[in-house]
């Protein structure tokens, strides 16, 4: 495999930052909202609307930690850029795309 595993590395920790940042402060505006409810219930519709966009987008970002997370224990076992299914290296553009990727693109489809 030519992909530089430095690279990589040094890749998924900032995405790993950038996602525990992202679920820091998602928890940190549903705990602490930043503006108090209003009494009208219009305004509270939209505030709990809101609060259920920001709880998507926090379980979306665990979840992209935890494939992150898997990726760097790959870098670490030597296994980092190999298909699961077939066992064959990960194209680059495609782990240059999505580094935490599991499966060729083959086998995404």
């Amino acid at each position: 495999m030519s992909i530089n595993l430095d690279t990589a590395k040094q890749n998924l920790l900032k995405l790993k930052d950038e996602y525990e940042s992202r679920i820091e402060k998602i928890e940190d505006h549903i705990q602490n909202p930043q503006d108090d409810l209003n009494e009208h219930w219009e305004d509270q519709a939209i505030s709990y609307r809101q609060n259920d966009m920001r709880k998507n987008l926090m379980t979306e970002a665990r979840q992209n930690l935890i494939y992150v997370d898997n990726a760097l224990g790959r870098i670490e076992n030597g296994t980092y850029g190999e298909c699961e299914v077939c066992g064959e290296p990960i194209e680059e553009p495609r782990l240059e795309a999505i580094p935490y990727a599991t499966l060729c693109m083959e086998h995404a489809e």
